[in-house]
């Protein structure tokens, strides 16, 4: 994920000082993350439709464009407006990290060596006007996504597509791509430079919705958009600080298995204080007790305080979304060029410390691999400098002696000033404890969220030890290792992902072979194995994965939390 993605996704809220009410009635909520589509939580009644949710969020849903959204799966309050030609499977866990159709027929048919993706609409669609949705629509949403002026989406259709690297929209350019051919009205047809196994995943960004050409007002398209999902956009303030959506007559649920679409009205309140959001969803009063939060967690206090009382726990739904921190090596900066010295840190590091830092065991997980572990990444479990929890400061100390350095060493680590508990100076500090038991010095350098971003990735200026993360732009291992360690990936002008600059041919090969592979579970475990072998070579320390904490309204029913994006998904919810 080249972040932001998908969604704002904080390991944690910052502690703070906040006396969550209890609950005044019986949960209407789940009881854990299994709660399944059709389900309201255990002893409660099926969910009906009706009523209005009210969505509570601390960043505004900006740029309500599907062109300019940078989503996977459709996204989450994008995805009740803007239908895509395959979407996330809407169930619970694992099953929600499978690629399924939406305005297409299936997930995409390729030809033999899919570098050619052919697409057939679905019977029935229409927009909000009730004019029917075309192959052509399709087109012209992704055509004019590469518009300059639209900017802020995902790039791999500039990549992948024939020309789309030279294209820039039908603004300047309105003959359109030529590797997006539409032969009728129904079918959809692309040409990519090179096989891409995994385009089923891409094809569910906003960039695939359907955009009428007669409608777009280019820049101001997102002030209405037209929809061609269950919900229209009735009014947008302040570039999305408030969105309320209302149901699209035309919307037919014949034709979209995923969507439950139960409430009439969907409330989008942003711009709110991360606080305020948990105290008004523990107190759930009024039209807050029909509420749910799609970017805020719960912080290590809120979650202690929550613990005692049985009916606010009822309501917390867990989620795992496929994301990485980790400690990341330049190899072109000494002391890192040494693998001894790589793995001396890896054997040092205390991830129980680090853990700890995270915000406790109820929000991250410890790490050993790159990969989540979640089967649709590939995971496969290793540990090439076994450390127990707790680290093992004598063999690093070996391995420094091995190194040339029998007297330990002085390194300086870059870390964010961010309060995220991700690349903050709570886990920074974990590392320093760790490190200087093992006699690694280690002295802090921390930047504020510009700065630091601009140092770790840039081939120029990157120190050669610092704070990172990952998180996959779709459940699967592509999006994941390929722009950390293909070396044709490292972008010497830009923001470089490859923070190593692995640039490694046999590395690069495997990548290519396994994104011809068509079958994903296959390709998954294709991945896994790269990721294993890759892990040899001590270029990062994973340090955990995290795990979300959100609270709901206490009448809210039927909550559903795939690992794809492991938080609620709102198209599940009902509040009857």
């Amino acid at each position: 994920m080249r972040q932001p993605s998908v969604i704002s996704r904080r390991v944690a809220a910052a502690a703070v000082s906040v006396v969550l009410a209890s609950g005044t009635a019986a949960c209407a909520g789940p009881e854990d993350a299994g709660a399944k589509s059709g389900t309201s939580g255990k002893g409660s009644v099926a969910p009906r439709k009706g009523g209005t949710l009210t969505v509570l969020n601390a960043e505004a849903q900006t740029d309500f464009d599907p062109a300019r959204l940078y989503t996977s799966g459709g996204g989450n309050v994008p995805s009740l407006v803007f239908r895509t030609l395959t979407t996330r499977n809407r169930e619970a866990g694992a099953a929600g990290t499978q690629v399924v159709p939406d305005l297409a027929t299936d997930i995409g048919r390729p030809d033999k060596d899919a570098t050619e993706w052919t697409y057939t609409l679905k019977d029935g669609l229409k927009f909000e006007d009730g004019t029917p949705i075309t192959s052509a629509d399709v087109k012209y949403g992704i055509e004019r996504s590469f518009a300059a002026e639209l900017s802020g989406g995902a790039p791999y259709l500039r990549d992948w597509l024939v020309g789309g690297d030279t294209y820039q929209g039908p603004y300047k350019d309105p003959e359109g791509l030529a590797s997006i051919v539409t032969p009728d009205p129904k079918t959809i047809v692309f040409k990519l430079k090179k096989p891409e196994g995994e385009f089923p995943f891409v094809a569910t960004q906003t960039q695939f919705a359907p955009v009428p050409k007669a409608k777009d007002k280019g820049a101001k398209y997102e002030e209405h958009p037209v929809s061609s999902g269950p919900y229209k956009v009735v009014s947008n303030e302040n570039d999305g600080e408030r969105l309320v959506l209302e149901r699209n007559e035309h919307w037919d649920p014949k034709t979209d298995e995923e969507r439950k679409a139960y409430p009439d009205k969907i409330d989008v309140r942003s711009g709110l204080d991360e606080a305020v959001i948990n105290q008004r969803l523990a107190t759930s009063s009024g039209a807050d007790a029909a509420a749910v939060t799609t970017d805020t967690n719960l912080g290590p206090a809120e979650l202690a305080q929550i613990g005692s009382d049985k009916e606010l726990a009822a309501r917390v739904g867990t989620g795992h979304f496929g994301f990485t921190n980790y400690i990341a090596f330049n190899p072109k900066v000494k002391p890192f060029d040494n693998p001894k010295v790589r793995q001396a840190i890896s054997y040092a590091v205390n991830r129980t410390s680090v853990v700890n830092a995270a915000g406790g065991s109820a929000l991250a997980e410890p790490a050993t691999t790159f990969l989540p572990e979640q089967k649709a990444f590939g995971f496969t479990p290793y540990d090439h400098f076994p450390a127990g929890r707790t680290g093992n400061p004598e063999k690093a100390k070996q391995l420094l002696k091995e190194a040339g350095f029998p007297n330990g060493l002085t390194v300086t680590l870059l870390h964010s000033t961010a309060q995220n508990r991700t690349t903050s100076p709570e886990i920074a500090t974990a590392v320093q404890e760790a490190l200087g038991k093992a006699g690694i010095t280690v002295e802090l350098d921390g930047q504020e969220p510009n700065s630091f971003n601009e140092k770790r990735w840039s081939v120029k200026d990157a120190p050669g030890f610092f704070l990172s993360r990952w998180g996959a732009d779709w459940p699967a291992g592509g999006p994941f290792l390929a722009p950390i360690f293909d070396g044709r990936q490292i972008v010497t002008n830009g923001s470089n992902y490859n923070h190593a600059q692995l640039n490694d041919p046999a590395v690069n090969k495997e990548i290519d072979e396994i994104n011809k592979l068509t079958d994903l579970k296959a390709a998954a475990a294709r991945w896994g194995a790269l990721d294993k072998k890759i892990g040899e070579q001590a270029l990062d320390v994973p340090l955990f994965h995290p795990v979300y904490k959100r609270l709901v309204g206490k009448d809210v029913k039927n909550v559903v939390i795939s690992d794809w994006t492991g938080v609620l998904d709102v198209s599940q919810v009902a509040v009857k």
